[in-house]
């Protein structure tokens, strides 16, 4: 009995048996996925592209109704009393029409923004989808891996560019702002009030730019994103061309493809770690400066 039972613990269990698919089926899930993957974008953009719309909108009509409150108060107030009936009551129902216009459409831009978000959690789980059906352990899916990447590189410099922009206007701000209040404060003999109101805004206006440039640290964030982004596409570099760590400790027997693939995966994985422990940390920093300065 006890022989037995050591005898059957020392058995190992077969592997599981993960059946391979055909190339063919597999090509067909590959472009599935990437079609997938394609409507989840466009519908993506169009979502950002109605919001923006929305944002504008919204100002848009802020100001029209601004226009049609002043148009109103100048019907009301000096027009009632010396224009016709019918100019009187035509000018305000061409006020709250222009309002009832504004709100209809504004609802109807609400609705479709609320459509679009529901076609895009539609693909986004449609996308999920067609990922689950690949391979996960193929080189396919490891190749697929790989060039995605070259979506995050794009992504990390786009923001990195986003935020070399913004640090530069800022300090053009300061430095043409602070030359121009000492011009203006070795000008100004005490005489001019609105030369003196002048110099004071823009000081107060160089100050807030100092502030938000050091709060936020855009420089420094930039600076991040974009050595993360040129890691990543010397790890892709590398990996295709057999370089560095993807050439192996031996010439003769280099590694192979998918092992390359798992080292690029395992050191792109490690590198989006680190970008968002740097994130992470200049947040906690603009947050320890902000209490310390309170």
């Amino acid at each position: 009995m006890t022989a037995g039972t050591s005898v059957s613990r020392g058995v190992q269990s077969p592997p599981e048996y993960r059946p391979v698919l055909p190339s063919e089926q597999e090509q067909r899930l590959q472009e599935t996925y990437r079609q997938k993957v394609k409507e989840f974008d466009q519908l993506e953009v169009d979502l950002r592209g109605a919001r923006a719309f929305q944002r504008i909108f919204l100002l848009s009509m802020l100001g029209a109704i601004l226009l049609a409150f002043l148009l109103g108060y100048t019907v009301i107030i000096g027009l009632w009393n010396t224009q016709p009936l019918f100019t009187r009551y035509a000018g305000l129902a061409i006020v709250v029409a222009l309002w009832v216009a504004m709100g209809r459409l504004l609802w109807a831009n609400r609705k479709k923004i609320s459509t679009k978000s529901g076609e895009l959690r539609n693909a986004l789980q449609d996308r999920q989808t067609a990922a689950a059906q690949l391979p996960l352990d193929s080189p396919s899916a490891l190749r697929i891996y790989r060039e995605a990447s070259l979506e995050i590189v794009d992504q990390y410099r786009k923001g990195a560019n986003k935020n070399r922009r913004v640090h530069n206007f800022f300090q053009v701000i300061i430095i043409t702002g602070s030359i121009v209040t000492s011009t203006l404060t070795a000008m100004n003999d005490g005489g001019s009030t609105s030369l003196r109101l002048g110099t004071a805004l823009l000081s107060g206006f160089v100050g807030i730019s100092a502030g938000v440039t050091g709060y936020f640290k855009f420089r420094e964030r930039g600076y991040n994103l974009q050595s993360t982004a040129d890691e990543i596409e010397k790890h892709y570099n590398a990996s295709q061309f057999m370089l560095d760590e993807y050439a192996g400790s031996d010439p003769n027997t280099p590694l192979s493809e998918d092992d390359r693939l798992r080292t690029f995966a395992r050191f792109v994985e490690r590198l989006k770690e680190e970008q968002r422990k740097r994130e992470l940390q200049l947040e906690q920093s603009s947050s320890a400066s902000e209490e310390h300065a309170g």
